[in-house]
């Protein structure tokens, strides 16, 4: 145990001296423009210089710092191999689970490790066993694509019936509220549901706390879709007020890619079973997943990741990216020739965005217009599908974006549709 303390402790001095930035000072609004802070942060990483990279919302990249405590973490488990995996991972592991517990303020016992969001959500929907006869399960047409069709295969696997709801392309907070009331007023009853925070879609950020009120006095457990949103936004669980929720750290928090979480609100474990051959309880999250051989290293450089994060902000990062959304939609709310999805305003806006040419709302026109801005413009961006409203193109920056290529992009599309 001393062997992997001394070694933890080696890689976390190298990984923080390698953070040449001061943590800012001043107001979230004085940071937010500081540029010459941002610079400093644009510094930290590894920047693609060939083309103008929108579509950071895939995964988001390690800081330098980061990535150079992943480098180190992967030559020695390289190295030690089945030693360090069976007799000092669990140490890491523990330390990691308490880094994001600590961050999202729960107990330990209430968040687990998996390797991405997805993993999280099978668990939770293929291991629920709360259902009855005449239960209903919910979803909607800005929540990810595959967990809309993996909402489907349980209503039909478990022989329940499942309703799919389509939510204004764009809208207040008000308008989702609405939907949400109204769809629980015409499905009583209805058992589980998926509620995004972020849509993947287009950044949308639901008022998910008042939602999962509305749901709770229905007695309706509510899994939070979070893939996209910690980090991109800053909150704790509190802010949700949910049972459940699935998150990747491989987007906006920085870890290395492989790395997601569960959580579940103690008290509630007992409508989903433990994973086949775990221990029995409903005391520890941790018997729900089954981690089996996975990436160790990216499981430890967690805290490093979430170091980094803390030392810029997550109150900073969330201001910054949404400044970042309304320096390219700004410029573009007069373009009769285009439609901006998702918020209306940035209330519920977040650093994410959509647009589309107006009445272009096929897939196929839709990469047509991707495919133009990369080769003519240099800007490059991903075509979403799954919206009841059809397709459109998410535009997605990161903290090291400079604010000058989200102008380029609205000017390309002013000379698009110009």
């Amino acid at each position: 145990m001393k062997y992997s303390a001394a070694f933890a402790a080696s890689f976390t001095a190298l990984s923080l001296s390698a953070q040449q930035f001061e943590s800012p000072v001043g107001s979230v609004e004085t940071v937010t423009k500081d540029e010459a802070f941002w610079q400093k942060i644009r510094e930290q990483y590894d920047i693609q210089k060939e083309i103008i990279n929108l579509e950071q919302g895939y995964w988001g990249k390690m800081a330098n710092p980061v990535q150079q405590a992943f480098f180190d973490h992967t030559r020695r488990v390289n190295r030690e191999m089945s030693w360090y995996a069976r007799k000092h991972f669990s140490q890491d592991l523990h330390a990691a689970r308490e880094a994001v517990a600590d961050a999202l303020k729960v107990k330990k016992e209430e968040v687990m490790l998996t390797r991405n969001a997805t993993e999280s959500f099978v668990d939770l929907i293929t291991q629920f066993d709360d259902f009855s006869s005449g239960d209903e399960i919910l979803w909607a047409d800005t929540d990810y694509p595959a967990y809309q069709d993996m909402m489907a295969w349980l209503s039909a696997d478990r022989k329940v019936k499942g309703t799919k709801i389509n939510l204004p392309a764009y809208g207040d907070e008000q308008d989702y509220l609405e939907a949400y009331q109204q769809a629980f007023e015409q499905h009583p009853d209805i058992k589980l549901m998926l509620l995004t925070h972020v849509s993947n879609q287009h950044g949308l950020v639901m008022p998910v706390r008042k939602i999962a009120e509305m749901a709770k006095e229905r007695g309706i457990y509510v899994i939070c879709d979070c893939a996209q949103s910690w980090g991109l936004i800053d909150f704790t669980i509190d802010d949700l007020g949910v049972d459940w929720a699935i998150f990747n750290l491989h987007k906006w928090i920085g870890s290395p890619v492989g790395v997601g979480a569960l959580y579940m609100r103690q008290g509630t474990l007992s409508a989903v079973r433990p994973f086949p051959g775990e221990d029995a309880g409903d005391s520890d999250v941790s018997n729900r997943i089954h981690l089996a051989t996975s990436n160790f290293a990216s499981f430890m450089t967690v805290p490093d990741a979430l170091n980094f994060h803390n030392k810029i902000g997550g109150k900073n990062k969330e201001a910054r990216l949404r400044y970042l959304w309304e320096s390219w939609t700004r410029p573009l709310r007069d373009n009769t020739a285009i439609e901006i999805f998702g918020a209306t305003s940035s209330t519920n806006a977040s650093g994410m965005g959509g647009f589309r040419l107006a009445g272009k709302t096929s897939y196929e026109e839709n990469a047509a217009l991707q495919l133009q801005l990369e080769k003519e413009f240099g800007i490059f961006t991903v075509v979403r599908k799954g919206l009841s409203a059809g397709s459109n193109i998410r535009v997605t920056p990161q903290i090291f974006t400079p604010v000058a290529h989200m102008q380029k992009l609205a000017e390309a599309i002013n000379k698009i549709t110009g």
